[in-house]
């Protein structure tokens, strides 16, 4: 599926195919504006060094999708490409080819979001922040999501879980420091952002840092009776906490229960509240 079933069914237009090529255009280079929609913000340089050496040897092979500038402004906005542009300018390129379409900003966004999530464009967090806006704005759930960016759903619900991570997780994780690995593993934790600190301090591999969390977890009290928790209920509070990618706690009791959901940030609180109380 991916960008073609976003554009109406038509094949990739980002890359060629045998029986329909995209129609495309030549423009001058500074014609090409990037779109304030775009979800990605830091482009790596060394990647952007490797793509423009190999533009300056090949040129451009995959034209960039772009729209005609909003209000009147001359020039195009660039849908999908944003990536390819900054580097054919290192590489001294004076013109690009594109794919001109005429698309509202409802459509941009979606566009670039799975665009950057098919090429693997993006961090860990920017993935899920990605994956939980194509949710919240556009009303895919994980299994559409999966399809359109060639994920499979566990993949997709995982990285989501990510958004529960506490802030000094979550930045330890932006800047490299952890993995997406240690981050699910921490989530498990009573005091992720403390566990984080040590991971980080003893450089432990994944693994160490589960069993590090396992062994510094504080003993649960057992249900009244010694029996072990309903696997419906557990199953429940995984689809769940995937679904808000926060997480979730149900305690049942005699007359019902009570179903809790944990935030660490008044931006996942207001995030929360959106998708529960929509305007």
């Amino acid at each position: 599926m991916g960008l073609a079933a976003l554009l109406g069914g038509e094949r990739d237009l980002l890359g060629p195919t045998a029986d329909r090529p995209p129609p495309t255009e030549t423009v001058p280079i500074e014609f090409l504006r990037p779109s304030p929609l775009q979800p990605r913000r830091i482009f790596d340089e060394e990647d952007l060094e490797a793509l423009a050496r190999s533009l300056r040897e090949k040129g451009v092979l995959q034209p960039l999708l772009v729209r005609p500038a909003p209000a009147g402004a001359p020039g195009y906005e660039i849908v999908a490409g944003e990536r390819r542009w900054r580097a054919a300018q290192r590489a001294g390129l004076h013109e690009l080819p594109v794919v001109v379409r005429e698309l509202d900003d409802r459509a941009v966004l979606e566009l670039a979001l799975v665009e950057n999530l098919q090429r693997a464009d993006l961090g860990p967090l920017e993935e899920a922040r990605a994956y939980r806006r194509l949710i919240d704005e556009f009303g895919h759930d994980q299994e559409a999501i999966s399809e359109l960016v060639g994920k499979s759903r566990s993949h997709v619900a995982n990285t989501l879980r990510l958004l529960a991570l506490p802030e000094p997780v979550a930045a330890l994780l932006e800047a490299g420091r952890i993995t997406a690995g240690h981050a699910r593993a921490l989530l498990a934790a009573d005091d992720p952002a403390a566990l984080a600190a040590e991971v980080v301090r003893r450089d432990l591999s994944v693994r160490e840092t589960e069993a590090l969390v396992r062994s510094r977890a504080r003993p649960h009290t057992e249900p009244r009776g010694g029996r072990r928790r309903d696997p419906n209920l557990v199953a429940f509070e995984e689809r769940i906490s995937a679904r808000l990618g926060l997480p979730v706690a149900i305690q049942p009791s005699a007359k019902g229960g009570r179903v809790s959901i944990r935030y660490s940030s008044l931006d996942q609180l207001e995030a929360l509240l959106r998708r529960l109380v929509p305007d």
